[in-house]
């Protein structure tokens, strides 16, 4: 049995896109990474073409996406007929492979252990914890500490580092990893999800595109937050931070909103 009517879905898409035009090449790096990260998933152009048609975007602003990624190593496509199929690069499984664990994941981890490392005044020792917090693992507590968690690396040259496995979190802490720009946005995402949560309809969807639109939103729109940071424990941040109830509710969304089958989808090309 089908949908009554689209207008939830209308509805929940509005909630998804609500913040303005959407990144169209990070849409597409989330539905590869969501629906094809497997060496051997492809999706083809059409069908990249009729998810995003379904959240609003352009099919000419798809095709431009789409180079961009092919440009930069993210793709790769080949022409099947008069068809493409496009499919995620050994570098692009990489980076959707080390971004999954923080996406997905049901809770946040809690590190038994972390490392501190403190920077002289010196040239080569501010470099090169500059290039520690390039990794994006760091919390930048200063302009000369950052810490991590975690075991300590062992290649450092100019800097201090110490492991401890007890840490005082005081409030200007909390206040500098949690500031209020990132604060609103997670508490925009959790209106949002609320809203779809009572939006879906309770029998389910029955529609494999539909769902597919759907988790490629919400996960594109969860990525983009939960990567702004390092992975932090609650005790880490405000006491109102909604991060860990917007995971909860990313993780139950999914779970009604299943990963739709690439074979699947394509068949409803043609149908």
């Amino acid at each position: 049995m089908k949908d009554a009517s689209s207008d939830w879905f209308e509805c929940c898409i509005g909630h998804l896109t609500s913040e303005g035009s959407l990144r169209v090449w990070s849409v597409l790096v989330t539905i590869f990474g969501d629906l094809a990260q497997s060496k051997s998933d492809q999706i083809s152009g059409s069908l990249i073409t009729a998810l995003t048609s379904l959240v609003g975007i352009k099919a000419e602003a798809t095709r431009v996406a789409l180079h961009r990624l092919r440009k930069e190593g993210w793709i790769e496509s080949t022409r099947v007929g008069r068809a493409s199929v496009h499919r995620l690069t050994e570098y692009g499984r990489n980076q959707s492979a080390a971004a999954a664990p923080r996406i997905y994941a049901r809770e946040t981890s809690k590190p038994d252990i972390w490392h501190v490392l403190i920077s002289s005044n010196s040239e080569p020792s501010r470099k090169e914890l500059a290039d520690q917090l390039l990794t994006g693992e760091y919390i930048s507590v200063n302009p000369s500490t950052a810490m991590a968690a975690g075991p300590m690396p062992g290649d450092l040259e100019e800097l201090l580092g110490f492991e401890i496995n007890a840490i005082s979190v005081p409030d200007w802490l909390r206040e500098l990893l949690g500031p209020e720009p990132l604060k609103a946005a997670y508490d925009d995402f959790w209106k949002s999800v609320q809203a779809i949560d009572e939006l879906l309809p309770p029998t389910g969807v029955d529609d494999p595109m539909k769902t597919a639109a759907l988790r490629v939103l919400i996960v594109h729109n969860w990525r983009r937050i939960i990567l702004r940071h390092p992975v932090l424990p609650a005790g880490f941040l405000p006491s109102d931070w909604k991060g860990p109830a917007c995971r909860e509710a990313v993780s139950k969304l999914l779970d009604r909103l299943p990963r739709p089958l690439l074979a699947i989808l394509e068949a409803e090309l043609t149908t």
